[in-house]
């Protein structure tokens, strides 16, 4: 027979779950009748976790917010998602803060698992390999990323703190459309209002982040990852190259995806057929131009380079490499 106690811990977990429990569902799994089911929730009341009651025909009992936060029952599916979950984000560039947290939080978890399962995730960790390195970029501060994905959710102006890559530091007023996590790194975009211009800023380079009075109105059909890789491809750097390559957008994108080049096509969208090879126009923007050739060969399609000439003699100097080793016994 289950032990009051650990009736309540059941109680806590189907509370947990979400939604409105009735009375009645409630003294069904747990084997007991209605007294008893609200002398249960009154110990889980006792013990500041808030449990509301909900009256009317489809009433019963629900897990309201608390200040604090109560003890969570998770299941062993549960427990292995949170723990996997946590070492993965870890490599993902996570805040400092949330970082530390989530480090903290697994060794909580950890700690209290049945030795079966422990067993069980400590296999799993042990055999687990990335094929990615771990992001080494600047983790944004928990407190700026919290705020503007507030301002994104309520569409609320926010003034923020910005330290641009040459360290000039700097106010503006952004009008968020969303965050977004690209290889590594946290960014979120939006539009200036001051100049009217959309602006996409690197989350790690953020001090402050403060909501403004007011509201604005997101543009329609908005795709805040696709403005931030477009962004990227888009940004000031030392060279501009611009080319002609003949394929398919597929094609193209297989080795210069959108965080590194624009692609134009000189067809109308209404009558292009993504699957029919043409002449497109590519731009990018890159602070070397050492990593271009070799890329340009392993596309393996037509091209012509329209600038700069530096792009073009070190395109020749990498076929004559290849046509040298090529010819050697």
């Amino acid at each position: 027979m289950a032990r009051p106690t650990s009736r309540v811990l059941t109680l806590l977990e189907l509370l947990q779950s979400g939604g409105i429990r009735t009375m009645a569902e409630l003294a069904d799994r747990l084997g007991v009748d209605g007294r008893t089911v609200r002398r249960y929730v009154g110990h889980l009341v006792d013990l500041d976790i808030p449990v509301e009651a909900v009256r009317g025909r489809y009433g019963g009992y629900r897990l309201a917010p608390g200040y604090r936060l109560p003890p969570l029952m998770l299941n062993d599916d549960e427990a292995l998602a949170v723990l996997l979950g946590l070492a993965a984000g870890r490599r993902a560039g996570l805040p400092a803060t949330t970082e530390t947290a989530g480090e903290t939080a697994a060794a909580k978890i950890r700690r209290v698992l049945p030795e079966r399962l422990a067993r069980r995730l400590d296999a799993v960790r042990e055999s687990l390999a990335f094929t990615a390195e771990p992001a080494e970029a600047a983790a944004p501060e928990t407190g700026a990323l919290l705020a503007i994905a507030d301002a994104v959710r309520h569409r609320r102006p926010t003034l923020i703190r910005y330290t641009d890559r040459d360290g000039r530091r700097s106010e503006r007023t952004l009008h968020p459309y969303g965050i977004v996590a690209h290889e590594g790194r946290w960014y979120v975009t939006g539009t200036d209002p001051e100049i009217g211009q959309d602006r996409t800023f690197r989350l790690d380079r953020i001090a402050d982040a403060r909501t403004l009075p007011g509201s604005f109105d997101p543009p329609a059909g908005l795709d805040p990852a696709r403005r931030v890789l477009s962004g990227l491809a888009k940004a000031a750097y030392r060279h501009e190259v611009t080319l002609r390559i003949h394929g398919t957008v597929e094609q193209i994108r297989t080795r210069l995806p959108a965080s590194v080049a624009s692609v134009e096509d000189s067809v109308a969208a209404e009558d292009a057929d993504p699957h029919t090879e043409r002449w497109f126009r590519v731009e990018v923007r890159a602070e070397r131009l050492d990593w271009l050739p070799p890329v340009l060969a392993s596309l393996d399609r037509p091209f012509v380079i329209e600038r700069p000439d530096e792009l073009r003699d070190l395109v020749i100097a990498l076929a004559d490499r290849l046509t040298a080793s090529a010819r050697q016994a």
